[in-house]
């Protein structure tokens, strides 16, 4: 359950103007919000004493509390000192829980208060109702688990060692909201470094078994919503692999002769390698608790980074200002800081992205052009070949082998129909050790911990991806997996064996695996999510050598270096490229670098993805194009403000959230489309696909040439749909200069469920484009 004042939009018949200052008098309080405030700061003034004492278990039983963030928008603007937000948000948990039968538990476990203003503390329902009800707060939401979502990429991609570097470079931070870091890790070593950039304003919370560098500035941890679990570590030390994974890949040095104990041998390198790195260690082996990523961001934001970089994301999908990440987010935003995102690990299915926030950077996964290729013989000697990076080597030997559904474990309640899936638990352990077995399921947990010597796993398409497992194994897919099932049933005495992977060429890549969470966007339809994608698969990067290779702790293996994937690889990859815009252009906005990343992607094949722009977004990101777009769709905080009253929030909300005085003014055909964000890509929504109509007003900024003329192309119309734009040429006299457009497209898709085209902009050195997506909602 949420709770929620005044968030949930209204749909009122006005839209966010800049140009009014005046708050309508529905919105209007007896008190204004500088009276409230100081009034509540002479209270709590005269409660010194009251408030020395903290907030703690009330009378409540401790099973009815669990941890709620309460949003209160932004910091509170008063000539009263900083250190009072504390002693404020411990007077409203008072007000709401009481003062009497106080027992030893600390209620309020953050206060944020650097970047925006609110809390996390534990409450029950019937509290968190209450809390919901006080002025100032916007929202009151339970914190959630959010989850967390190299030697070749970089080269696939084009972006080559040699590529040009802005001496800007070493000035960037790239903050990394994850699991923590390996600082003694090569692709760490500060050598070579000077000093952090004067601008950083951070800390290292470290401890005697963690220290700060030249390279890595700054790092903090966050765990105060739930007691450490046994090998959690209590510092920003990574013990789960994934937060350093991700930093190598966006900014970690150069580190030649890196590999998984021989696969993907070759040169490590993050996008910007002599960027400085910020970790906030907000995830552990757990997950990430949502009040612990919002107080990352709130530390990240004050602290100076540049750029974020955040692979993680909610469970299910929330309004916008009921997540941690997209509330993190648009306050990173208005200090001029772009949000990488990873879409999530949900796909293949639709509207299963899970951050779609028009301020976030969301980024779904691509193949590169690597793929391990691991062989299976059986003992008629024919031989099948699967996927699963195995550093394992039989040596050739022959084990017998077993089919799972022939092994249930009886005496704890399994039969054949959970056995063959090979879930834990589920095999007899007398009938399956010392053996390779083949399982129905995607995964071989049940087979490992029964003591069987390697897996032969068919639940998944040989043409998806997987990462490293605890012990031989190699998945053939369903084919493969029947011809060696008939063989088992077939032979009296069926054996086999599982070769070390090799590498091979995917020569069909790039493409997006199944695994990539795809849109459309669940709550604004007609802003197209995710926006671009980028290397997720089989991605090489930096490892701590305490961490087990395949996630399993039967895995003894010590590994530098691991090979994993997921749309948490693909995230750090945009980052890189971001960080690497903004050291050409340290002055460009979060949405000027967004739109960069966007119009010069490269477009996929629809072929390979029938989801499309669902899937893919623009395209793949292009490193060496970025820095040089043309053209921008720029944005400003006020532009986002009217997108987000379109969306229906509210004046007084809306004033609460960003500390703006705008109000919302009346306006036809109000929120019909998401006419008033300058974005740089189109989706058009409609439940009428046989009746088309849409029009998307654009203004782009030239950063190309002082003086250009661009041109505009539909590229890809579908017959029956027509796509206009006026006015077709934007004739540019200087720099930084704006011209304003109109996209109008109206027609039928007929039967289809959705068409693809794109409108590209040329002045014959610059090709801008913009993919545009018609579909239909039922």
């Amino acid at each position: 359950m949420m709770f929620l004042n005044e968030l949930a939009p209204s749909f009122p018949s006005s839209t966010f103007s800049r140009f009014s200052s005046e708050t309508p008098a529905m919105d209007s309080a007896p008190w204004s919000r500088k009276e409230f405030f100081l009034v509540v700061w002479f209270l709590v003034l005269s409660l010194t004493c009251t408030l020395l004492v903290d907030v703690t278990h009330s009378a409540a039983h401790p099973d009815t509390r669990k941890v709620y963030i309460v949003y209160m928008g932004d910091k509170p603007k008063l000539d009263i000192p900083t250190t009072t937000t504390l002693p404020l948000h411990v007077n409203m948990i008072q007000n709401v829980v009481g003062s009497s039968n106080i027992e030893q538990e600390p209620l309020l476990l953050h206060s944020y208060k650097r970047s925006f203003n609110g809390f996390a503390a534990k409450l029950t329902v019937e509290e968190a109702q209450k809390m919901a009800g006080m002025a100032g707060v916007v929202s009151v939401f339970p914190s959630g688990k959010q989850k967390l979502h190299t030697t070749r990429s970089w080269n696939f991609i084009g972006f080559h060692e040699n590529v040009k570097r802005s001496t800007v470079e070493s000035d960037i931070i790239v903050g990394v909201i994850d699991t923590g870091v390996w600082p003694e890790s090569a692709s760490f070593s500060d050598a070579g470094f000077g000093p952090p950039p004067k601008k950083w304003k951070g800390t290292c919370q470290g401890a005697s078994n963690f220290t700060c560098n030249n390279k890595i500035i700054g790092a903090r941890y966050y765990r105060n919503g739930e007691p450490f679990l046994e090998g959690q570590i209590k510092s920003p030390r990574d013990s789960n692999g994934h937060g350093t994974h991700t930093a190598s890949t966006a900014a970690g040095n150069l580190v030649s002769k890196a590999s998984l104990f021989g696969l993907g041998s070759g040169k490590a390198r993050g996008g910007v390698p002599s960027a400085r790195i910020a970790v906030y260690k907000a995830c552990w082996s757990d997950g990430c608790s949502e009040d612990d990523v919002l107080a990352a961001f709130d530390d990240a934001i004050a602290d100076g980074v540049d750029i974020l970089s955040v692979s993680v994301g909610p469970t299910s999908r929330y309004d916008y200002f009921r997540t941690a990440v997209t509330i993190g987010a648009f306050h990173a935003l208005r200090k001029g800081i772009l949000t990488s995102i990873s879409a999530g690990n949900d796909g293949p299915d639709l509207k299963t992205i899970t951050v779609f926030a028009p301020w976030c950077l969301s980024v779904a996964a691509t193949t590169i052009d690597r793929e391990f290729v691991t062989k299976v013989q059986l003992g008629n000697r024919k031989i099948y070949e699967g996927i699963v990076p195995n550093t394992f080597d039989l040596k050739g030997k022959f084990y017998p082998l077993i089919f799972a559904g022939d092994a249930p474990n009886r005496t704890a309640g399994y039969d054949e129909s959970t056995s063959m899936k090979c879930k834990p638990g589920s095999l007899d352990h007398n009938l399956v050790k010392g053996k390779i077995v083949l399982c129905g399921g995607k995964y071989g947990d049940g087979a490992y911990s029964a003591g069987a010597v390697g897996v032969i796993l068919q639940g998944r398409s040989v043409a998806d991806v997987l990462d490293p497992l605890p012990r031989p194994a190699s998945c053939v897919g369903l084919d493969g997996g029947s011809s060696i099932y008939y063989y088992i049933n077939s032979t009296r005495n069926p054996t086999a064996t599982i070769f070390k992977s090799t590498e091979g060429i995917d020569t069909l890549s790039p493409y997006v695996p199944s695994f990539s969470s795809r849109g459309p966007n669940p709550v604004s339809p007609n802003i197209l999510k995710p926006d671009i994608a980028a290397p997720g698969a089989s991605i090489l990067a930096a490892w701590p050598p305490i961490a087990p290779p395949s996630d399993d702790p039967i895995d003894d293996r010590v590994a530098s270096y691991n090979v994993i994937s997921g749309t948490s690889m693909a995230c750090p990859h945009a980052t890189g490229v971001a960080a690497y815009v903004k050291s050409f252009h340290p002055n460009w906005s979060p949405a000027a670098i967004q739109s960069a990343l966007i119009t010069t992607a490269k477009p996929l094949s629809p072929d390979l993805n029938p989801e499309a722009e669902f899937a893919y977004g623009a395209g793949q990101i292009d490193p060496v194009r970025a820095p040089y777009p043309g053209l921008v769709y720029d944005a400003t905080q006020l532009d986002y403000i009217e997108f987000l009253c379109a969306q229906g929030y509210s004046t007084k909300l809306l004033q609460t959230i960003t500390g703006h005085k705008s109000s919302c003014l009346s306006k036809t055909n109000y929120g019909a489309l998401s006419d008033n964000l300058n974005y740089p890509s189109f989706a058009l929504s409609s439940s009428n696909p046989n009746s088309i109509s849409g029009v998307f007003n654009r203004t782009a900024t030239n950063v190309g040439s002082p003086r250009s003329t661009y041109k505009a192309k539909v590229i890809g119309a579908t017959k029956g749909l027509e796509i206009k734009v006026n006015p077709s040429i934007l004739s540019f006299s200087s720099l930084r200069q704006k011209l304003s457009f109109l996209v109008t497209i109206k027609g039928s898709i007929r039967h289809k469920s959705s068409v693809s085209a794109s409108l590209v902009w040329d002045d014959g050195t610059f090709q801008v484009r913009s993919p545009i997506v018609v579909y239909a909602i039922y």
